[in-house]
């Protein structure tokens, strides 16, 4: 039995990863014209053109897309059969760890990931996939490598490591007339709010707090983001709530801000990462994630107060 080309799985993956002979051309270190004809053997194996033409783009076939995660995975399966369980040279390593969490989270880590990825593993790569609606089973289809949340996984597979706990604090502009007076939960709901939510969702645990109280805010922005909403408070009075290590953004950025302890009790948030058991035993990936551990940790650290502070 003749077996197949295992260069050709590998540049099908790239190809369907990539959608772009220029990008998996780029991934494989090919020249674009060597892409195109190992694309053009991929389509006579299959029997189907796996990539077609969508206006200045390539979009994939039906097949295609069927074929994407048995792919990836064999992929995956091939090149941990080939490595070391318990080494990874990663002064050589040439891979794209992909991961899933929200610009909070990218602003305050991102960079120091990046610099100790750089320092360490300098050919590879670093993306970061923004949140999505709900549960899309990037994980389990191998799309991403960890995803970041404070929200566990609803998979029941897939493995969970706690990062750091954190809580809220409030901010606004340096010279906000909350500073006025004394900040109670009163006077902290009768100012406008912003509130940061992907899906457009304005109340959540804060409005929950306030109504124990007999209270209600009103929510008058509502912005997808962490920084798109700070960068709306110098010109405002608006409110904002932020989990205390955005703090670290707003000194980094020199903007006129002012934190405050909320006036209200909040639940204490834990961030986690999560990543199929698929990775578990690569040690490239477990490189990635302990990285990623102690990037938060050594973070953690610096937010903590200091004897000074009391």
């Amino acid at each position: 039995m003749q077996l197949p080309d295992m260069n050709l799985l590998v540049a099908l993956d790239a190809l369907l990863d990539e959608g772009s002979v220029v990008g998996a051309a780029r991934r494989m270190n090919l020249s674009p014209a060597a892409m195109s004809r190992t694309l053009t053997r991929i389509r006579e194996a299959i029997g189907d053109p796996i990539l077609v033409r969508a206006g200045r783009g390539l979009v994939p076939t039906p097949k295609a897309q069927a074929l994407r995660e048995q792919v990836r995975e064999v992929v995956e399966q091939a090149a941990l059969l080939f490595r070391s369980a318990d080494e990874v040279e990663l002064g050589s390593l040439r891979r794209r760890f992909s991961i899933r969490a929200n610009d909070f989270f990218v602003g305050v880590y991102g960079g120091k990931l990046f610099d100790t990825m750089e320092r360490q593993a300098p050919h590879c790569e670093l993306r970061f996939v923004p949140e999505g609606d709900g549960d899309d089973e990037a994980l389990r289809e191998g799309r991403i490598d960890l995803s970041v949340s404070n929200n566990r996984p609803v998979m029941p597979e897939v493995k969970v490591q706690n990062l750091f706990s954190t809580h809220f604090v409030g901010l606004v502009r340096e010279d906000h007339p909350l500073f006025d007076a004394e900040i109670t939960a009163e006077r902290y709901a009768g100012f406008s709010h912003i509130s940061m939510s992907r899906r457009g969702i304005a109340r959540g645990p804060i409005d929950t707090a306030l109504n124990a109280l007999g209270l209600e805010r009103r929510v008058a922005v509502i912005a997808p983001s962490f920084h798109a909403a700070m960068f709306a408070l110098p010109d405002s009075d608006l409110i904002l709530p932020v989990p205390k290590e955005a703090l670290l953004s707003v000194r980094r950025l020199g903007l006129k801000l002012r934190s405050f302890t909320l006036p209200i009790p909040l639940p204490t948030i834990m961030l986690t990462q999560s990543w199929h058991p698929r990775f578990d035993k690569d040690p490239a990936h477990r490189w990635m994630r302990e990285t990623l551990k102690s990037c938060c940790d050594e973070t953690w650290l610096a937010t903590q107060p200091t004897q000074s502070d009391h």
